[in-house]
């Protein structure tokens, strides 16, 4: 049973950082892409960021270019995305996701097929 596991959220002041985590087991995957996406109340999901495990390529929001990055810990199995200069809308849940297609990164959730139950990340200001 595939399963994605987010931690690290919690509250924070504007300009400060968080560090978020995804692990994920029941299956490898290398291949393909996960995503950050976060979604705030009333607002539709949106997309962070995202890395494909084997090759490394990544991918950024425009909204949080520049500020987060993404990287894989092969060590831990897992996907960090360190967020820095946090301002008070990147406030939300975060998810992470797997693509369903292999080498493939794209926006849009529905096409990320397995997902995590979410961290909260709220930014005061």
């Amino acid at each position: 049973q595939v399963q994605l596991v987010e931690s690290g959220g919690g509250l924070v002041q504007a300009g400060g950082s968080l560090r978020l985590s995804c692990a994920a087991s029941g299956r490898t995957f290398d291949n393909y892409a996960t995503a950050w996406f976060r979604q705030a109340p009333g607002k539709e999901r949106e997309f962070v960021a995202a890395i494909i495990w084997s090759g490394g390529n990544t991918a950024y929001g425009d909204s949080v270019k520049g500020r987060f990055t993404v990287s894989r810990d092969n060590a831990k199995n897992t996907v960090p995305l360190q967020m820095n200069s946090l301002k008070p809308e990147d406030t939300g849940v975060y998810y992470c996701a797997v693509h369903s297609r292999p080498y493939t990164i794209t926006q849009r959730a529905v096409e990320y097929d397995y997902w995590g139950q979410g961290t909260q990340v709220t930014v005061s200001s």
